[in-house]
């Protein structure tokens, strides 16, 4: 795992990082910078679900608190409009550009053009497929194949004394991004050791309420005897327990629900036994975004790869977590 080195040169120098040719700070500097003096470039996916929303304000009010200036821009799920933010960074001449992307591919290029600034790099919640891993600095983020084996654990564990099949529909987040190509690999990965589990549908809802509750009320009509609905996020999670609902079933009875994320809607849907498992993914990043900003500018040492801590939730944990969740 590559460390960020970045020591100070002389007085006027840029701060470098020592790996392979990455660096570690843009724009000139003195010295080691004030919080004050600090601007850093935010390029967010959008405002998608519940999820997205509390990522944004967690990070937002982390800065604020550190009293450094983030620029802040909504791409609304458009990779164009993450490029187009992130080449205006760079020509703002921001300390450091942090994003969540899109989806995996199509990023070396302006990856390359901050790399060529000077100006390192923090990628937050996804990853990117690059085979330069010198073209940013640090991930922070969950592990998201780990998520999908959870689910696929308890999947397991909840139809251990069954032999009959197990038909399950897969509701995939938005198509090329990371957490969704993960979570569906992590699911696969664990129920391919018993065949009575069978994903009869997959399908794009996008990450989205509508997007589940659209593709449960059509995958639903094709695939009427389906025992389990496995959302890659709680949002199409809830918006598959209206569709269900719809039909005339009881979500969490008729039709057992996996989501992850572990929003407060999708928690009291699980309290409620309308959801019957949750792995959590937390968008609480703010806090650890800032510390790596804050030792990338001055020069110290950075893990290239951070992974959050995050559990799981039945129904009893979710009514005793309920009270004091913050998002």
């Amino acid at each position: 795992m590559k460390k960020i080195l970045g020591p100070l040169a002389a007085a006027g120098a840029l701060l470098l990082a020592l790996t392979g040719c990455a660096q570690s700070g843009g724009g000139s500097s003195d010295g080691p910078k004030d919080p004050a003096d600090m601007i850093v470039g935010f390029a967010q996916v959008g405002a998608e679900s519940g999820w997205r929303t509390a990522n944004t304000k967690d990070i937002q009010a982390a800065f604020k608190d550190a009293g450094i200036e983030l620029k802040f821009s909504d791409a609304q799920q458009k990779q164009e409009n993450q490029i187009k933010a992130i080449r205006s960074y760079i020509q703002q001449g921001v300390d450091v550009i942090a994003f969540s992307p899109v989806i995996e591919s199509g990023w070396d290029a302006v990856l390359k053009e901050a790399k060529d600034a000077e100006i390192p790099v923090v990628l937050t919640d996804r990853a990117v497929d690059s085979k330069d891993d010198s073209l940013y600095v640090s991930f922070l983020g969950s592990d998201f194949i780990e998520e999908g084996k959870k689910a696929g654990e308890w999947l397991v564990e909840e139809y251990k004394d069954s032999t009959d099949p197990v038909n399950i529909i897969q509701l995939e987040g938005t198509t090329g991004a990371a957490p969704a190509l993960d979570r569906a690999e992590g699911f696969a990965d664990v129920i391919a050791a018993d065949e009575k589990f069978q994903v009869v549908a997959s399908q794009t809802g996008d990450f989205t309420r509508a997007g589940g509750k659209q593709v449960t009320e059509a995958l639903l009509k094709s695939n009427p005897d389906v025992d389990v609905i496995y959302a890659h996020n709680d949002d199409m999670g809830l918006g598959a327990i209206e569709a269900i609902e719809a039909a005339g079933m009881k979500p969490g009875e008729d039709i057992k629900i996996v989501t992850v994320d572990a929003v407060k809607d999708g928690m009291q849907a699980l309290a409620d036994g309308k959801i019957n498992f949750i792995v959590e993914c937390s968008p609480l990043l703010g806090a650890q975004l800032v510390e790596i900003v804050e030792k990338v500018v001055a020069g110290e040492d950075v893990e290239k790869r951070i992974i959050t801590e995050e559990t799981t939730f039945t129904q009893e944990q979710a009514i005793e977590a309920l009270p004091d969740r913050k998002y």
